[in-house]
């Protein structure tokens, strides 16, 4: 997408901010056009990383998850403040760069298995036919069968004895097994039991117990190890009873493992995060301040600090899938940055987000906007609720209009939480609604500007009340 409707289409979504819309588009236009330069030039070029300023509820995150859907490259959102220095517990700054890689390598496989699904549902409709329908009986089934009739046997190209049927049975057992089909497709067998072998992985999250601050919640080295072990370790099989729909799931995944090369998945996958991954680091301010020369025993904020600068300037991280560097990722940070300020990270971090974009507060017109205007509004969101009870909600612009003017009004007496306030706001004021609405007999409700102000009026004059519901 060119970055113009990167920014149309991050319109439909997000009210205002067009600086760093169109700061985003520049971004993720550059990852395209760097991979169409001469590969010599291309390992120069670095992405400049984009650092997002501006009050909480403003549209920052917002970006980052339209962005994550435009991007169709392995995106990843985490939130600052999780970090913690190396040699305390917690997740440490490279486990974001390992969610970004499981990331990668889901992506790719789903792209793999979605290339690859028809033939895998043919392969699941022939081994439910088996399942329904046994293959002819094997020479062991019939060897107490003394004073029947004498068989005669082949080899099958498989290399087992088959018994050799008639040109009748087999016509017969034909014409059954497309009966079945038929039925199979037309989702009639849905209910009928049948046994499948499903291979179980022993469980090893109690036979080790961790040493130390090594473990991240799974996803530092220590749950690397795990997963690794888990794939060592032999998997049992056990025969269970199941529907015919769940054999189809069981079966269909056991197919797409089948079909789907994980070697080149994971080349392609590494390949991607390296070249075009995006990593969206929230909350950034949460870790700036507190530069002292007193050292002491706590986990720091400039010590988070210290061990994202290598990552965001490019090194090499250890994942399962191997060794992954992050020279050409793309970082995008944001904060809101009430109580410290950019100025307050460690210098060579900030060197590393050189494009600062700052957000801008929002208004009362822009409230009416995003009540009104972006696809899947608030408006909009609370009609479809009403329409499930059978009822209409009908809001008029005078009462779009109240409501956007008491968020405003709130945001400036109270702490400024920017589009948030919204829901506030309108939870309170069809809370009423939303409770009586199933056993309601006028099922047509008017949210207009006189029915806003008798409900919010006692709230929002009364400072406790306001502090705390609204």
């Amino acid at each position: 997408m060119t970055p113009r409707q990167i920014v149309a289409e991050l319109d439909k979504y997000i009210v205002g901010q067009q600086a760093a819309k169109k700061a985003v588009a520049i971004a993720l236009r550059n990852r395209w056009r760097r991979q169409r330069v001469a590969e010599e030039l291309r390992e120069e070029i670095v992405p400049n990383n984009i650092i997002m300023i501006g009050p909480t509820g403003v549209g920052k995150t917002e970006i980052a998850r339209r962005l994550a859907r435009l991007a169709g490259a392995p995106f990843v959102k985490v939130e600052a403040s999780k970090f913690t220095e190396v040699g305390y517990v917690g997740r440490d700054v490279e486990s974001m760069i390992r969610d970004l890689v499981d990331v990668g390598v889901n992506m790719v496989r789903t792209e793999r298995e979605d290339e690859v699904q028809e033939e895998a549902e043919k392969r699941v409709e022939d081994r439910l036919l088996d399942l329904l329908i046994p293959p002819a009986e094997t020479p062991a089934a019939a060897s107490g069968d003394a004073d029947k009739k004498e068989r005669v046997w082949f080899a099958s190209p498989s290399g087992q004895a088959e018994p050799v049927e008639d040109a009748a049975s087999r016509e017969r057992r034909e014409r059954t097994r497309e009966k079945f089909r038929q039925l199979l497709r037309e989702n009639k067998l849905e209910e009928r039991q049948v046994e499948v072998e499903v291979s179980q992985s022993m469980p090893i999250e109690n036979m080790m117990v961790p040493m130390g601050g090594g473990m991240d919640g799974g996803g530092g080295m220590d749950g690397n190890f795990m997963d690794m072990l888990q794939e060592w370790l032999p998997k049992k099989t056990k025969r269970r009873r199941v529907t015919v729909a769940e054999a189809r799931r069981i079966l269909l995944q056991d197919e797409l493992d089948k079909l789907v090369n994980m070697d080149e998945v994971i080349n392609e996958a590494l390949d991607r995060v390296e070249d075009t991954g995006i990593i969206f680091l929230d909350e950034v301010d949460k870790i700036a301040g507190e530069r002292s020369a007193a050292g002491g025993p706590d986990v720091s904020r400039e010590g988070v600090q210290r061990d994202l600068l290598p990552v965001v300037e490019g090194s090499t991280v250890q994942t399962k899938y191997g060794m992954v560097r992050t020279d050409h990722m793309l970082f995008i940070a944001a904060g809101a940055f009430h109580v410290s300020k950019p100025s307050d990270m460690i210098p060579e971090l900030q060197g590393r987000f050189p494009i600062r974009v700052e957000l801008t507060s929002l208004t009362e017109d822009d409230f009416v906007r995003i009540l009104k205007e972006p696809k899947h509004a608030l408006v909009s969101q609370y009609r479809a609720l009403a329409a499930a009870d059978g009822a209409e909600l009908v809001f008029t612009d005078d009462g779009v209009r109240e409501v956007a003017r008491t968020a405003a009004q709130l945001n400036e007496r109270m702490e400024n939480i920017g589009a948030r306030r919204l829901h506030t706001v309108l939870t309170t004021l069809l809370e009423d609604v939303m409770f009586e609405l199933p056993d309601m007999a006028e099922k047509t409700i008017t949210v207009d500007a006189d029915r806003v102000r008798d409900r919010l009026k006692g709230i929002v004059e009364d400072e406790d009340l306001r502090k705390f519901i609204l």
